[in-house]
């Protein structure tokens, strides 16, 4: 990958957001750790690097550095928060306890020019998040802007083409800090902003068929966004070569059979074989409860089904059966599921849920984007509109919405509720403003009142977010009267639920999924 801008993450809560917004600006971005070296910086290719926030002091001891010689390499960097500060003392400043914090907007004076604020108004808001503040800077390093509480707000070595920003500019409360961003890479790093849809397509069909070559390859079909654009990617690099799965759970939502083949046998062409594996699921997901087990047992079978659908194809043709899978594992996915630096949250069914003695070799073809990127990429190829912009669904599917021991009529009756959800978020026109919006069931039963009559059955709880990128969320506001409807035709329309409560948890605390 050419013209790459590493972001180093030190624990930011933003980090991800870094990334999205150096991609934003049409230049290919990667997280790495703090451990990184300067030969692997150099190895890479960097044309830039970009230092993340973090919630560490800089002057404590333990807390995160970067190898030194990093900055000798004549890479343009830009510091932000915690990044600013260990780039000061790098620099030969000085950071300090000083017991005026900056937290929220706040209102920021430029003192003089600089590349990266041209054009910008004398005094802008910008977002704060710090205790610690840089307190003095050797004489080479200009100060170029300053709030009331932190008297170095923005800094910068225009020789040794480094700069700091104490505030958070890849916020969108912080006025320009996208402007910012883009002026760092195009003008500074002088990047030219190559890394469109059109190129991610060409980069990564040439790296599909580099891997794969002439060799026959199987794709995991589940009826999402990244299973689908990674599934007419790898067909657009492999064309006949690729044969397509759609292993029928019995936890998939209403419909999905339906729509998988009208989308890849009429819209695409492709060869696609359909295993109906209901029963093998129920009868693996007995009495189990645990959501991790859940995972990797619905990873598992997933793998053995495919293995098996492999060798037969093999036998058909006289010869060894496929050996690659295509996977739709997204960025975030690999960050979420643990790194060397990041907390192991769950194991995510494209990335952790595989059994140790997997016997075929991956092809990820969107293991380095995020979901707006994928999408884009999916219009890009051709797909249908209403698959492309199709909610998440995760890989376990109704399994780990179902918290509790899976069975088959609980994924009816949990399948259902999620129809009657969706169809009446639609109806709002409410759908492509959520990022997801579903039902889950707790496999506990209440106490109701239907017809004068006593009833014992399942609640049904309603989950509905907003994010950019499933790294944080928040739980949407759905207007009273749409929840209302939603419970009233819960209640009605589906058998064996009798209560409905609403789910009002962000992400973090909480994930977006229950398991």
């Amino acid at each position: 990958m050419t013209d790459v801008v590493l972001v180093v993450d030190f624990g930011a809560q933003y980090a991800q957001l870094i990334a999205r917004r150096v991609r934003e600006a049409r230049v290919y971005s990667e997280i790495v750790p703090t451990t990184i070296t300067a030969d692997a910086v150099r190895a890479k290719g960097a044309r830039g690097i970009i230092l993340s926030g973090g919630p560490s002091s800089v002057y404590a001891e333990g807390a995160p550095g970067i190898d030194p010689e990093i900055f000798s390499l004549g890479i343009p960097v830009l510091g932000i928060c915690y990044g600013a500060q260990l780039l000061a003392q790098a620099l030969g400043g000085t950071v300090e306890a000083t017991g005026r914090g900056g937290y929220g907007r706040a209102a920021m004076t430029l003192h003089g020019g600089s590349p990266l604020t041209v054009d910008f108004p004398q005094v802008s808001d910008v977002w704060m998040s710090h205790g610690d503040s840089i307190t003095a800077l050797p004489s080479s390093v200009a100060v170029l802007a300053s709030t009331e509480d932190a008297p170095v707000a923005f800094f910068g070595d225009e020789e040794a083409r480094a700069y700091g920003v104490q505030f958070h500019p890849e916020v969108a409360h912080s006025d320009h800090g996208q402007d910012l961003i883009e002026r760092f890479l195009h003008d500074v790093c002088e990047l030219p902003g190559t890394w469109t849809h059109a190129s991610i397509i060409e980069t990564q069909v040439e790296a599909v068929r580099a891997q794969v070559g002439s060799k026959k390859v199987l794709c995991a079909l589940s009826g999402g966004v990244d299973s689908a654009v990674a599934a007419a990617l790898v067909h657009k690099a492999i064309g006949e070569q690729l044969t397509c799965v759609f292993v029928d759970t019995g936890l998939m939502r209403r419909g999905e059979g339906e729509q998988i083949e009208a989308t890849f046998t009429k819209h695409f062409q492709v060869d696609l074989i359909h295993v109906k594996a209901a029963d093998r699921y129920f009868a693996a997901l007995a009495g189990v409860t645990d959501p991790e087990r859940k995972r990797k047992i619905i990873g598992e079978l997933f793998i053995r089904i495919f293995e098996e659908v492999a060798r037969d194809l093999g036998a058909g043709l006289g010869e060894e059966g496929p050996k690659f899978l295509v996977q739709g594992t997204l960025y975030p996915d690999v960050i979420e599921s643990g790194s060397g630096h990041a907390a192991n949250i769950k194991s995510h069914h494209n990335v952790g849920g595989l059994p140790d003695d997997l016997d075929f070799s991956l092809v990820e073809p969107l293991r380095l984007l995020f979901k707006d990127e994928v999408r884009a990429v999916g219009e890009e190829l051709g797909l249908p509109s209403d698959l492309v912009w199709r909610q998440p669904f995760p890989g376990p599917g109704l399994g780990v919405r179902i918290i509790g021991e899976v069975t088959r009529e609980r994924a009816e009756i949990l399948a259902n509720a999620d129809h009657v959800v969706l169809d009446e978020i639609r109806k709002a026109g409410l759908y492509r403003e959520l990022w997801q919006s579903f039902a889950i069931l707790p496999a506990v039963r209440t106490v109701g009142v239907m017809g004068d009559g006593r009833t014992y059955a399942y609640p049904i709880v309603i989950r509905a977010v907003t994010s950019d990128d499933a790294m944080t969320a928040d739980w949407a506001r759905l207007p009273y009267e749409l929840l209302e409807r939603i419970a009233s035709r819960l209640i009605n329309e589906v058998d064996g639920v009798n209560r409905v409560a609403l789910d009002i948890t962000s992400k973090p605390p909480g994930t977006i999924e229950w398991e």
